[in-house]
């Protein structure tokens, strides 16, 4: 079987290529890749990544075409989510109870995400039901905003700010409110191009309490303005250099969690220690791997508590990848999440 897929690297340097897949072996399930959905690390690949091409797109929903001979957990045509990275089960870490730490991961083996079949291994598929390809290719990227909330310990009508209004940072203020603040602010770029305007709207459509574009308004002047001593938590879906302001905003005893990554040499940040020290301010990065909490993400998403709809503007196939993850950087369009469909509408 032939399939196309996509890799990428600095410069939009986007490539198609074709690769063969053969039978999967005992263990192994060939999927028919329905949606895949461009995440923030898809985009810093084809602008920032100067090494060889990155396979592109782990946001996967698919169909279930062939399986392995020992494969007893799908059948073909079962409608199925692909981790793009899953725990083991095996290992001291994961019959420890904490999985989170594994590090015999399967994977994806080097195949793009965003392309027309994969061969996986079975336990890295999550069967779902209710919920159109599309909507379902939101149940990764969901997942880590989960991870992030969980890990925040958002306290009972606490107050939360999340930096950055991208897809992940909508999701998690919308995460956040469902898991009990009273509060939810975030921030944005201003809204001066096509891709600000319509990422804000949604912020304040989500019910979101604040929005502050930065850079036409202070940060920190304006959180302090409601909340002097800062706020509970902070939740960094922007680059790096973002927790700069979480710290001004963070109160004492505050947790920042933060996930935005850089590819382009900004990952560096100076930090006041003997600050974090005396403020008991506690520093958490979230990393989404190995895949946890799929099934509760993709419960809320066939509940409607996170409207896969609001969230998915841009639809596309091969011919179009270039010019919109070329619009997704510069904001010449109102995307707000886009997802490819290798084999068509």
């Amino acid at each position: 079987m032939r399939s196309k897929g996509l890799y990428g690297k600095k410069y939009l340097d986007i490539q198609v290529r074709e690769v063969e897949i053969g039978p999967p072996d005992e263990d192994h399930v060939i999927v028919k890749i329905r949606a895949c959905g461009v995440c923030g690390t898809d985009v810093n690949f084809v602008r920032d990544w100067d090494d060889e091409p990155m396979p592109l797109g782990h946001e996967i929903a698919a169909e279930v075409v062939e399986v392995g001979k020992n494969v007893t957990s799908v059948k073909a045509g079962d409608r199925v989510i692909v981790e793009d990275c899953t725990m083991c089960g095996l290992c001291e870490n994961c019959r420890s109870g904490h999985p989170e730490f594994c590090r015999n991961m399967y994977d994806m083996e080097g195949q793009p995400g965003m392309g027309q079949y994969l061969s996986v291994r079975y336990n890295s598929l999550d069967r779902f039901e209710g919920l159109d390809y599309v909507s379902a290719c939101l149940t990764e990227p969901l997942a880590v905003c989960l991870t992030a909330v969980l890990g925040s310990e958002i306290p009972l009508g606490g107050s939360v700010v999340v930096l950055g209004p991208g897809p992940l940072g909508l999701m998690s203020a919308k995460l956040a409110r469902l898991h009990g603040a009273g509060f939810v602010a975030i921030t944005g770029l201003p809204a001066d191009n096509p891709r600000e305007k319509a990422r804000l709207a949604l912020a304040e459509k989500l019910g979101c309490d604040m929005v502050i574009e930065t850079g036409k308004q202070d940060v920190e002047a304006e959180i302090k303005r409601r909340f002097p001593n800062g706020v509970d938590r902070v939740i960094v879906s922007s680059p790096p250099e973002s927790i700069y302001d979480a710290l001004k905003i963070i109160r004492f005893g505050g947790i920042i969690n933060f996930f935005g990554l850089h590819f382009g040499g900004k990952s560096v940040i100076n930090v006041d220690v003997n600050d974090l020290i005396f403020r008991k301010i506690t520093l958490r990065p979230t990393f989404a791997e190995p895949a946890i909490n799929f099934p509760v993400s993709n419960r809320l998403l066939r509940e409607g508590l996170v409207d896969a709809s609001t969230l998915i503007t841009h639809r596309f196939g091969f011919e179009d990848a270039r010019s919109i993850m070329q619009a997704v950087i510069d904001g010449s369009e109102p995307i707000i999440k886009a997802v490819m469909l290798p084999h068509g509408p």
